[in-house]
């Protein structure tokens, strides 16, 4: 069998090339994944074949809703512009209408959508839903969705309400369709609600927005990172006296579990140092004097070091998924590894975070490490037949499944990676 001749890799660091980066993977979706019925198709194969139709994941329904709002607003002189807009427009109307479930007043995990009716598969609140649920209604409003204002305040009124423990500076995770609180409690949820709060600061002004996203960062990056020697450890518990303890065990021998992993999460350490600098960047642009604070780049920098240097595998290449909790970066990486498999998204979130990093602090290791990554990328995740990127490898790069879209991907991540790069390559 012979194997197609990979494309040559394109210059990374021009923005034009990873503009068509995102129409390419953007093509894969689009003109295939509009359900007339309501929502958007989530599930496909490799092949853009649809592989289930009814099923629907609150954090798929909303990461369409942000990926088509971010490309119509990014590039409104593209021929498929008002589309996406449009395609946008429907992916809200359907969190909106459909996961929304006012006998509960929240939102629902996971539907089943058929024949335009909506039956409920999974109740559960959780936080993490929330915090895409905001994120959708922010990159709408500054698409120019003007219906997603109400939402937008709506949703943190209710993650407010229903998971914010003013005491730790931080969101619980979960709660039943009643609204009684789990005892788990997690970095993940929060994570992603200060990327939230920073879009909705960055769609509206609001300073309440811009101040969460800093108590966020700081509770998590700097005050939980002292249970883990400077990492961000994944998984807690509260304490009766209120405090979150580290739960080292958690999911321990369940590596399926796609929102709880087990161990250090290489991207998810990418992933705060990128979120550190944007932190920095919009506090600077308002003025604010936190933005000098030295801890920012500080934390970003140590993160993103760690994470490159336990999670780089040097005999195959790529970042693996996750490391053991024991050791320092200074260990023989290899040792650390507790899950090999590489994923697109860890890869995507250090691109972002290693030209970030480059553009802000000036040291070329920063761009060394996004060209090697890129290259990985490009080598093994990236469809070049298809379009968009593959979701899962093994540790040698094998392929592990033809499912290149089950709930929560669509992409989000290296889209998303794409255009913080030009950002930070085309400073507003």
């Amino acid at each position: 069998m012979t194997l197609p001749q990979l494309p040559p890799l394109p210059n990374v660091r021009d923005p034009a090339v990873l503009r068509q980066q995102v129409w390419d993977t953007l093509a894969f979706y689009d003109g295939r994944c509009v359900d007339d019925s309501g929502g958007l198709f989530q599930f496909f194969k490799d092949d853009g074949t649809v592989y289930d139709r009814h099923t629907r994941h609150l954090v798929s329904s909303t990461r369409y809703v942000l990926t088509f709002a971010q490309a119509a607003r990014r590039y409104p002189d593209h021929p498929r512009a008002s589309a996406w807009l449009q395609t946008a427009r429907h992916a809200l109307r359907f969190v909106q209408e459909a996961h929304w479930r006012p006998e509960t007043g929240g939102y629902a995990w996971l539907l089943r959508w058929e024949h335009g009716q909506a039956t409920v598969l999974d109740a559960t609140h959780h936080c993490y839903g929330l915090a895409f649920v905001l994120l959708a209604h922010a990159h709408a409003l500054r698409a120019g969705i003007t219906e997603a204002r109400p939402g937008l305040a709506a949703t943190y009124a209710l993650m407010e309400q229903r998971f914010w423990e003013p005491d730790q500076g931080l969101y619980a995770d979960e709660a039943t369709p009643e609204w009684h609180l789990q005892p788990y409690r997690g970095q993940n949820a929060n994570m992603h609600a200060c990327e939230a709060m920073l879009a909705a600061y960055e769609a509206t002004g609001e300073a309440h927005y811009l101040n969460r996203a800093y108590t966020l960062a700081e509770s998590v990056t700097v005050r939980l990172a002292t249970h883990a020697q400077g990492g961000i450890w994944e998984h807690y518990r509260r304490e009766a006296g209120g405090a979150w303890q580290p739960d080292w065990d958690y999911n321990r021998h369940d590596k399926t579990n796609i929102f709880r992993p087990w161990g250090f999460q290489t991207g998810h350490f990418t992933e705060w140092a990128k979120l550190l600098l944007n932190l920095e960047r919009d506090l600077q642009a308002a003025g604010d004097a936190r933005g000098q604070a030295p801890w920012l780049l500080q934390r970003a920098q140590a993160l993103f070091d760690a994470a490159w240097a336990h999670g780089w595998d040097t005999q195959h290449g790529g970042l693996v998924y996750g490391f053991a909790p024991q050791g320092s970066p200074a260990t023989d990486t290899a040792q650390q590894v507790c899950d090999g498999d590489k994923y697109h998204w860890v890869q995507a979130e250090s691109l972002a975070a290693a030209a970030v990093l480059a553009t802000r602090t000036g040291e070329a290791r920063y761009w060394r490490a996004y060209e090697q990554l890129w290259a990985y990328v490009w080598a093994h995740f990236v469809d070049h037949q298809h379009g968009a990127w593959f979701r899962l490898l093994g540790p040698a790069n094998q392929v592990l499944t033809d499912e290149k879209s089950p709930a929560g991907k669509v992409d989000y991540h290296n889209m998303g990676a794409c255009h913080e790069v030009i950002d930070a390559l085309q400073p507003a």
